[in-house]
């Protein structure tokens, strides 16, 4: 018997697909040291798979967007979680450093065919509906974001850094079950279509020319660079800087991702009031680029009192948590008939806004002051507000008079027969 989509357990589904990949990164954090000790390297040339792990999620899913366009979301999140079962056990067998490096590159191809469960939300849903299952997804992601670097540790301390990677496998293996077992196809099927470079190109070449959906594509970059930023820079300016202990840092972390959670939810549950998702993005993206603006002009006045800080990148969190579900909505809306080449572009166009920003904070950070942190947020995040005030928000405006237009002329000349 198939999960209905409009039940706890569906979103539950979605909520634990999406998070494979942020759990794939979180829970490995705390055993870098240990792994690198048992190959023979050093903690931080076993960061590197952090890196090969996240080339993959980048990249991966512009393939498997057009392809579950055309074949289904099933068959793609079944390879896909296969891969991610397959390669999390090579990495626990991994002897070397290469070997494993080539294994978290195998698995986060697996993991990014999660990347479709955007896609699912659009083929079943639409508008506010649409938005509060986004809102759903995102707080099951920011849960595990939460939850993963304990279970990492708690797992490291009992049985090695091994079994981090038998558990990924075991958390794959229970939803590929449930996916195959349990989830009915969702895509519209479209016959009509081969899959062939061209339609693929073709696809993209609709996301990237469409005024509307690559608008708000360019909103959510931004949106994901602020994010990007605070998570390099928080680290360094508080461990590296401040003087936090790590178990400090992560409380602090904790606190940003339960704002994350608080403002997907909020938003959920504003929409079913009737408040608009337009005005919902806006508080939203005010919201972070006017903390974000702060936190620099207190970085340049060198007064950084760490309560002060915290409360304000929560404020940036929070507002990141109202604006996401109304970006990624709005990003599919226009283009239903290629959701997962919608999904895959702004994803990857996400992560790739994510890692210039990241670099740049790494490489400008002084060892002494946040400026590197707060001047990236600062830049995108007014960046993410200047985009959808001027790009993406008069672009569906004229969409949707345009429709409003063509409807009427529609009905004032009628076709004859």
């Amino acid at each position: 018997m198939r999960i209905e989509p409009d039940t706890f357990a569906f979103t539950l589904l979605l909520g634990a697909l999406a998070a494979v990949p942020y759990s794939g990164i979180d829970i490995n954090l705390p055993a870098l040291a240990a792994t690198g000790a048992a190959l023979r390297v050093s903690a931080s040339d076993v960061g590197l798979t952090m890196s090969a792990f996240m080339l993959s999620l980048a990249t991966a899913p512009l393939i498997y967007g057009p392809v579950s366009d055309r074949i289904g979301r099933k068959p793609v999140l079944a390879f896909g979680l296969a891969l991610f079962i397959a390669a999390s056990v090579s990495c626990a067998l991994a002897t070397s450093l290469p070997l494993l490096l080539v294994c978290r590159f195998l698995q986060g191809i697996g993991a990014a065919a999660t990347a479709t469960t955007f896609a699912i939300i659009r083929d079943l849903f639409d508008g506010d509906a649409a938005r509060g299952k986004i809102g759903n997804v995102m707080v099951a992601v920011n849960v595990a974001t939460v939850i993963a670097p304990t279970a990492g540790a708690a797992l490291l301390a009992a049985a090695g850094w091994q079994s981090i990677y038998a558990t990924q496998a075991a958390i794959g293996f229970m939803l590929l079950v449930v996916v195959m077992c349990r989830f009915a196809e969702t895509a519209v099927d479209a016959p009509s279509t081969r899959l062939v470079p061209s339609a693929v190109i073709d696809s993209y070449r609709r996301v990237l020319t469409h005024p509307v959906s690559f608008g708000f594509i360019l909103v959510g970059a931004a949106g994901g660079a602020t994010v990007f930023a605070y998570v390099t820079g928080a680290s360094l300016f508080f461990v590296g800087a401040v003087g936090l202990s790590p178990a400090q840092y992560g409380l602090i972390f904790s606190a940003c991702s339960a704002s994350v959670m608080a403002g997907a939810f909020l938003d959920g549950q504003l929409g079913r009031r009737g408040i608009s998702s337009g005005h919902m993005l806006t508080i939203g993206l005010t919201l972070s680029a006017a903390a974000s603006v702060v936190l620099l002009a207190m970085t340049l006045a060198g007064w950084m009192p760490t309560a002060v800080v915290v409360a304000l990148l929560m404020a940036v969190a929070l507002g990141f948590g109202l604006s996401v579900p109304n970006v990624m909505s709005a990003t599919m809306q226009h283009l239903p008939d290629i959701a997962g080449a919608v999904s895959a572009a702004a994803g990857s166009i996400q992560l790739i806004a994510g890692a210039i920003s990241s670099g740049l904070v790494a490489v400008r950070f002084d060892g002494r002051t946040a400026l590197s942190m707060t001047a990236v947020m600062a830049a995108s995040s007014l960046l993410a507000l200047v985009l959808y005030v001027l790009v993406a928000r008069p672009a569906e405006r004229r969409l949707n008079a345009q429709t409003i237009d063509a409807g009427g002329a529609a009905i004032r000349s009628p076709t004859r027969s």
